[in-house]
């Protein structure tokens, strides 16, 4: 196997994906910064899905590239580039979720029961 190939193309899928998509979150362009993944996909924000279609194409592209830059076991490398980009990817959102989230989470429940009077 090629590892370096596979290695290399993942970083850069993931980093060709992920950089504009944490800019655009960052500067505020695509909308605020998910807290969850869920919270991506249960209230969905137009700009935030279609700026998700980056890092499919940039996984996309790195499999092929793989697929076609390798002799032997070529489904298998480029099935491994796309799991390892994939990963990255979501590893460098999640980061971003933790770090760059501008709201402090409380870290209890329930509201607040102090009034201003």
């Amino acid at each position: 196997m090629r590892w370096k190939l596979l290695i290399v193309a993942a970083l850069l899928a993931a980093l060709a994906g992920t950089l504009p998509l944490l800019l655009g979150f960052y500067f505020g362009v695509i909308g605020s910064t998910p807290e969850t993944f869920s919270e991506l996909f249960l209230k969905p924000n137009t700009r935030i899905l279609l700026s998700l279609i980056l890092p499919v194409a940039t996984i996309t592209y790195s499999s092929i590239f793989v697929y076609r830059h390798t002799a032997r076991r070529r489904a298998l490398q480029a099935t491994i580039t796309a799991l390892l980009a994939v990963l990255l990817t979501f590893a460098a959102l999640k980061l971003d979720a933790m770090l760059l989230n501008k709201s402090p989470r409380s870290h209890h429940s329930f509201p607040s029961l102090k009034h201003d009077a």
